[in-house]
């Protein structure tokens, strides 16, 4: 059974040179309940977090904030001021201004954690994070909070490793708001079952030079929406998803069957062995015979084409 969170929970965690290298460290965690009426920070709020909701405040990290129950308002330097809500992610970003709190009719119900390092750069140069697109809208999710509470159960311990542990929980929370986000976007349309539908298809029919145009009719989409829509969903051009499929497919067969590297192209939906070739190395690092080598342990030569 979990531990019942108290109203206030707050951790404050330190690190050693040795986490810094890890790519990611923790500087805070914690959860607070803020009823109806109640000042917001509360009177015992850190100094180095302590900030007014009138003036707001920077802070050095990036922080992941849950609502899980009430209302309020956030902004930032990139964003105008908003409604947040039970079900509502907002990630703060390292030296950008921000203020938020709770309505005072509703108060609210938050966990949060701090974390800071290259990994989570990288993440934001790379374009998975903006600081013009903050506010999740996620819903409520137990693994959600269940994540965040077993952070905050990490951070009780301070166990030996405890700074690389909450690194990998807070990998997970990142990638669960990520992708919850970004499927509630197409899950508020049809978008997402058509496109699951042309995967399907594209899968069945993967060796099959299936026209675009073709395809976007049997999903009763216009041809560029498809496009589109495909990409966004999938992160590859639909062209780029049966060359993915058809990759994945000759790898099985290079490591299970005694075709020729030739008549696995042409099986696979290739009509030029050397396309296929370069291809598969350009996407592996290996020729087809060095990946059928390598994944049968050598005892299979390299066939001719």
């Amino acid at each position: 059974m979990k531990p019942v969170l108290q109203p206030i929970h707050i951790q404050y965690l330190m690190a050693n040179e040795s986490d810094h290298l890890w790519g990611n460290v923790i500087t805070t965690v914690g959860f607070q309940h803020i009823g109806a009426h109640e000042p917001y920070p509360p009177a015992n709020h850190p100094t180095r977090y302590l900030f007014s909701p009138q003036k707001g405040r920077l802070i050095e990290e990036f922080q992941l904030v849950y609502l899980v129950k009430g209302a309020g308002s956030f902004q930032s330097g990139s964003m105008k001021e908003m409604t947040v809500r039970e079900g509502h992610a907002f990630l703060l970003f390292p030296g950008e201004w921000h203020n938020y709190h709770p309505d005072k009719e509703t108060g609210w119900e938050e966990y949060w954690i701090g974390f800071n390092g290259t990994i989570m750069h990288e993440r934001v140069r790379c374009g998975f994070f903006d600081r013009q697109k903050a506010v999740y809208d996620i819903g409520i999710q137990d693994e959600v909070i269940q994540l965040y509470r077993k952070a905050i159960e990490t951070a009780q311990t301070e166990a030996a490793g405890f700074q690389q542990q909450l690194s990998g929980l807070v990998s997970n929370l990142l990638g669960h708001v990520y992708s919850l986000h970004k499927n509630a976007s197409f899950e508020q349309t049809d978008v997402a079952n058509k496109i699951n539908k042309a995967r399907m298809l594209l899968s069945e029919q993967y060796n099959v030079d299936i026209p675009l145009e073709t395809l976007a009719q049997e999903v009763q989409m216009s041809y560029s929406w498809f496009r589109h829509s495909f990409k966004e969903y999938t992160g590859f051009s639909p062209n780029q998803y049966v060359l993915e499929l058809r990759i994945q497919k000759s790898k099985a067969l290079l490591t299970n069957s005694v075709l020729s590297i030739k008549e696995i192209a042409y099986e696979v939906g290739f009509n030029n062995s050397e396309y296929y070739a370069t291809l598969f190395r350009r996407k592996t690092e290996m020729t087809p015979g060095e990946y059928r080598r390598f994944t049968q342990g050598k005892l299979v030569p390299q066939p001719v084409f």
